[in-house]
């Protein structure tokens, strides 16, 4: 996990995780740091130690993984997961609805089309471009 010191006390930084060769992927990512309400690394697979969060490389890219809290969110998790972390209760409440059971299997399948499709969408600014995070 990302960490940063605070106050003299250590704190976590929620980092989210995706694939770097994707300039779809790649774009949204910078996106979500630039305007997230809340402070986040961004890193893309190809360069993250993913041994260290439990994830493998098939894992990584195939879905965008949000290490937060101790825990990882995949996919649609993932994005539900951000905007419930946000301080705006509207974006809150859309990221707990993408995952009520009523409607989770339609976040997946947005998600899944998404991701399959990605390569095709625009984006761009390539991995190589982003300097590392360290």
């Amino acid at each position: 996990m990302v960490e940063s010191k605070v106050n003299g006390n250590l704190a976590q930084k929620p980092l989210l995780i995706f694939d770097g060769d994707c300039g779809f992927c790649t774009s949204t990512a910078n996106w979500i740091q630039r305007n997230s309400q809340l402070a986040i690394e961004i890193e893309p697979y190809q360069w993250s130690n993913l041994d260290s969060f439990g994830l493998t490389e098939a894992e990584a890219s195939a879905k965008v993984q949000l290490v937060a809290q101790g825990k990882i969110f995949a996919g649609h998790y993932c994005m539900a997961k951000l905007l419930m972390m946000q301080s705006n209760a509207l974006l809150r409440v859309l990221g707990a609805l993408m995952v009520l059971p009523a409607v989770n299997w339609l976040s997946a399948k947005v998600y899944d089309l998404i991701a399959a499709n990605r390569h095709k969408l625009p984006g761009d600014t390539p991995a190589c471009k982003m300097p590392p995070s360290r």
